[in-house]
């Protein structure tokens, strides 16, 4: 009889870890299953769209306009027309509103004079709807200096390249250095950033790729060659010289 029962217990305990051994099998398949995977999938659940990429080239070539002192612009409102008025932006980058004083505006694009202005006058009229229209404002433009047929400051009109502003400001001079054409661009208030093109090098190999877009305010310097082609007067002789500068 005792050995009957020592048997049955023998039985029951291996049965115990049998069962406890499939079970922590399960707990273990279940910790290495993904989440997402567990869960049934709502065939009518809207599909996951990734967010929009962001063209930083676009935004830098279609940068908005920013206020400068003589900058005039109309502001109009729609139900106050009383307070339509023309306004200019003073040295010191303010200007004078009627009926609420002077607020600084320059370095601010038409979208953020708007809500400026809203803000200003809210104060006086109940949620005010303000219209702003530019006048009279600094152009687009780059500046051509150096080495170039007619150095100046030109309008900047539609995407341009820094192959054909220098065409725009006369093409290169036979003194010109077109190895070394210096490009600034304005970084932030008061810096500035310099880069070196290689004009000559991309021409020769026809690679307009690397062809920069000017951007408004940009300014391109074509320095001189170390040695340019100089034709003194030579009696009987009409070979040009070449002499150090």
């Amino acid at each position: 009889m005792k050995m009957k029962m020592s048997k049955i217990v023998v039985a029951l305990l291996m049965g115990f870890q049998i069962l406890s051994g499939f079970a922590g099998a399960q707990d273990q398949i279940a910790a290495a299953t993904p989440a997402a995977a567990t869960k049934d999938v709502d065939a009518n659940a809207a599909p996951t769209t990734p967010p929009p990429t962001t063209d930083k080239g676009f935004q830098q070539r279609h940068t908005r306009y920013k206020l400068e002192a003589g900058d005039t612009f109309d502001v109009s409102f729609e139900l106050n027309p009383e307070f339509n008025q023309l306004c200019s932006v003073q040295p010191d980058g303010f200007i004078t509103l009627r009926g609420v004083g002077d607020i600084q505006v320059k370095g601010q694009t038409v979208p953020e004079l708007t809500a400026t202005l809203r803000i200003a006058y809210g104060k006086i009229l109940n949620d005010p709807l303000i219209t702003v229209i530019l006048k009279d404002f600094e152009k687009p433009y780059f500046v051509a200096d150096g080495q170039v047929g007619h150095p100046g400051k030109y309008d900047l009109r539609g995407d341009t390249t820094l192959t054909q502003a220098i065409a725009i400001a006369g093409g290169f001079l036979d003194s010109s250095k077109h190895s070394q054409v210096l490009l600034f661009r304005k970084a932030s208030e008061g810096w500035y950033s310099a880069e070196i093109i290689d004009v000559k090098k991309m021409e020769r190999l026809g690679n307009l790729h690397e062809d920069p877009q000017l951007q408004p305010g940009d300014m391109l310097f074509v320095p001189k060659n170390k040695y340019s082609k100089i034709k003194p007067f030579i009696p009987g002789s009409s070979m040009g010289a070449f002499f150090p500068l």
